[in-house]
């Protein structure tokens, strides 16, 4: 059989009692005599856990709606911060900039925010700084210009990803006009054939149509000018200088097809003039009759000659011949006079027909620009005087 015993309690503080107790240990109050009122009591006592409990339900409810609040505060915050990235991406960095101070104001511990905060300001800076660039450009002030763009470049040195990729890219294409700008308005100062050897790289070095076109023109400036140069020195007899000028000129210009055809020529004519030289001390009679022969020979017919000015001012004399000889022939020369309208020679000079070899009913081309003539070429007439050639024969 099991047996139960009752707990007793104070009616006054729930105190546990005994029952031959009178007085509560806790309170101090007099106990009931009647020891079912002491049970009773403990009903009392129980109701006092509701307190607490509902406390409990009421602070749990509040954090739930503060949290509930939190995260939609965070979510907006988001949403802000979504669509000042996109904007950034537009490059429309004031409106980026309004929303991210909203996103924080929803959010001011959203860090992601901060740094595009920090970016978007940045960004603003370095737009008023190649508007800067661009007056300082409009009034020929380059090196200012570059200062500017050079010193907004450094501005994005802590900042990488897709939002800063568009910036860059503008930063690149204002550096490039102000190069390029600096770049003609330096080839329309005439620049010495030093200073061209100097721009044809820095032309080079920039990766855009215009400055492919502008490379291209002052390496065809570099050309005409060694090409002119290298064939005074030629017909000098100057083989060594000759050879020089033509190499300095292809470390410029490595794959002209001019300069190339020159170097050949030069190298055969050097060849030929060593050897010729050879035949005069061993056979000096012989050696005359032969070229006399030569001479005479009517294997290269004229088919054009003019004389022009280009672009630059500079006067320019092309022609082409085409061979009638029934074996190749190499090392064409063209010897020509400059006359006047009145038909006064004034000057007289020697140019090489490129390709060097010519193979029977093929064509060949000659060039050679004057510049240290003034006149027009439309006040001056060509005559050829004499072509000359050799045989491998």
């Amino acid at each position: 059989m099991k047996v139960g015993f009752a707990m007793h309690h104070c009616p006054h503080c729930g105190m546990k009692v005994k029952e031959n107790e009178h007085f509560c240990i806790k309170c101090g109050k007099q106990l009931p005599q009647d020891l079912s009122e002491r049970l009773e009591d403990q009903k009392v006592f129980n109701k006092l856990w509701y307190i607490p409990i509902a406390l409990l339900a009421v602070l749990l409810l509040s954090a739930g709606t503060y949290y509930v609040f939190l995260q939609q505060q965070t979510a907006d915050a988001k949403s802000l911060y979504n669509k000042a990235e996109d904007l950034t991406m537009d490059g429309k960095y004031d409106e980026a900039e309004d929303l991210l101070h909203s996103a924080l104001e929803q959010n001011k511990h959203f860090s992601q925010a901060e740094v595009a905060l920090s970016y978007v300001q940045k960004a603003i800076q370095i737009e008023n700084s190649l508007s800067e660039a661009k007056e300082a450009l409009a009034q020929q002030k380059f090196q200012e210009a570059l200062t500017l763009i050079n010193e907004a470049e450094k501005e994005l040195k802590n900042f990488n990803g897709d939002a800063v990729k568009p910036l860059i890219s503008n930063i690149t294409a204002h550096r490039n006009t102000v190069k390029i700008e600096e770049l003609k308005y330096r080839l329309q100062q005439k620049p010495s054939i030093d200073d061209l050897k100097t721009l044809v790289w820095e032309a080079e070095a920039i990766k855009t149509d215009q400055g492919k076109e502008i490379t291209a023109d002052i390496r065809n400036q570099i050309v005409d000018y060694t090409f002119s140069k290298a064939s005074e020195q030629l017909n000098d007899k100057q083989f060594a200088d000759a050879l020089l000028i033509v190499e300095d000129g292809l470390n410029y210009a490595p794959e002209s097809e001019k300069l190339l055809s020159l170097q050949t020529t030069i190298e055969k004519e050097k060849i030929a003039f060593e050897t010729a030289q050879r035949q005069r001390i061993e056979q000096a009679i012989s050696s005359a009759e032969k070229e006399r022969k030569l001479n005479e020979n009517d294997a290269i017919e004229l088919v054009s000659v003019d004389v022009s000015s280009d672009e630059q001012g500079k006067l320019v004399v092309k022609g082409k011949v085409k061979s009638v000889a029934t074996i190749p022939i190499n090392t064409i020369l063209v010897e020509y006079s400059l006359l006047t309208k009145t038909g006064t020679e004034f000057l007289s000079n020697k140019v090489y027909v490129y390709p060097d070899t010519l193979y029977p009913d093929e064509t060949g081309e000659f060039e050679f620009t004057h510049f240290d003539i003034d006149q027009k070429g439309k006040d001056i007439t060509i005559k050829v005087d004499k072509i000359k050639w050799y045989t491998d024969q």
